[in-house]
């Protein structure tokens, strides 16, 4: 054992002291938590209740080699460094291999000078035009959307129609934001778990009164709750609370704009109530593209919890991509992309096409399966597994109440 095994107090450890593996992954609890980043073990118990990210994000990694998720998430590690140094209490033991468990040290060596290759050639820098362009043409269609109707009238076919185009451009708008505030939060699920309020095994009373749920099917119970209430209802109560508990008053004037301008121009046209009425549905729509759009790269796939795998393979089990095309790109805000979005949450969506062909010549290099579907398939596999997971659901819920 290391000579910094130890412990003046519960928690803590001797600064300067190294310590193995072992030692590491004893503190993994709520209250004391430790973890490693480039060989260096650092105590977060108190920092991780102060960690932007979140204490459930940074808390994932107690006990474990945190490197390649610490790289993955802060694309400024400098300046991480002046919160992490207080924390250091020491490092592994000459004699600990780098990695934690069963990790693959090859696989791990070769992604971290994939992403270094990625770096020198600029694929994190963005490109100030793309983005321009990309807002143009949200101006644009709603701007055409409020032409059409003030010109050509209020019938339910074109209201229709400028709900499609509104919805459109809201949702181009959900992939800027993505891009400029993507929160990056990492969860040891292999789904990226959108809605936990709404996840029947979350929710007491599931847990209390119909204990015989199947709660490892809740992502597929999601798609009967999610599609249609995700951005009208918990999107929006979630940003308002956000950005007035956090004092963020320019966003919140910048988000009210929006919907002065939309009033501005639609109560004319369809008064009060109408304009309510659309704006209802329009978010209806947009929150079923957003649902389908992010899920068919996801819902298919193996959904169980990570274990201790390396960053590329557990990503790579986690996530596929749809194929690329110049509508697919648009459609999906470049998120066909999924797997190198995984990969490298930081990168801008623009290049996420020209670090592909390397991760998929890495993957093949290792054997492990890069997935490539068409658009179709992607929303059919969703589908299928909506489908299968309401009948086995069903069944499984059935049986257990007629044992």
């Amino acid at each position: 054992m290391g000579g910094g095994g130890q412990l003046t107090e519960p928690g803590s450890g001797r600064a300067g002291g190294v310590y193995t593996w072992e030692e590491v992954q004893s503190h993994s609890s709520r209250n004391d938590q430790w973890l490693v980043i480039d060989r260096k073990v650092y105590n977060i118990t108190q920092w991780a209740k102060r960690h932007p990210g979140g204490f459930r994000v940074i808390s994932h990694y107690a006990g474990e080699d945190a490197t390649e998720a610490f790289a993955a998430f802060h694309p400024n590690p400098t300046f991480v460094q002046k919160f992490l140094k207080p924390l250091q209490i020491g490092e592994l033991a000459a004699s600990e291999p780098s990695q934690d468990r069963n990790k693959n040290a090859a696989i791990i060596q070769d992604f971290h000078t994939l992403r270094a290759q990625a770096e020198s050639e600029g694929l994190f820098r963005a490109r100030p035009l793309f983005f321009c362009l990309h807002l143009c043409h949200i101006v644009l269609l709603e701007a055409l959307a409020w032409l059409m109707i003030w010109h050509w009238g209020t019938n339910w076919m074109l209201t229709l129609l400028c709900s499609v185009m509104l919805a459109t451009a809201q949702s181009q708008a959900g992939w800027l934001q993505h891009d400029f505030g993507h929160l990056s939060v990492f969860k040891k699920s292999r789904w990226n778990h959108l809605l936990h309020k709404f996840a029947i095994g979350h929710l007491k009373y599931g847990i209390k009164k119909i204990k015989h749920m199947p709660y490892h099917r809740q992502h597929q119970y999601f798609f009967l709750v999610g599609p249609p209430l995700l951005i009208p209802v918990f999107f929006h109560i979630q940003i308002m609370h956000t950005m007035i508990s956090r004092h963020d008053w320019v966003d919140l004037v910048w988000s009210m704009s929006y919907y002065l301008r939309y009033f501005c121009c639609y109560i004319p046209l369809y008064g009060l109530l109408g304009s309510v009425a659309l704006i209802s549905f329009v978010r209806f729509l947009e929150s079923h593209w957003f649902v389908w759009v992010t899920q068919m790269n996801h819902l298919p796939m193996d959904i169980d919890h990570e274990k201790h795998q390396d960053w590329l393979t557990m990503q790579l089990r986690a996530t596929c991509n749809i194929e690329q095309s110049f509508f697919n790109d648009w459609f999906s805000g470049h998120l066909n992309f999924q797997i190198e979005h995984h990969l490298f949450p930081t990168m801008p969506r623009h290049n996420y096409h020209l670090v592909a062909p390397h991760v998929r010549a890495l993957c093949e290099k290792h054997g492990i399966p890069y997935q490539m579907k068409t658009m179709w398939q992607g929303l059919t596999d969703i589908d299928f597994n909506i489908s299968t997971g309401v009948f086995i659901s069903g069944l499984d819920f059935f049986l257990s109440n007629h044992e």
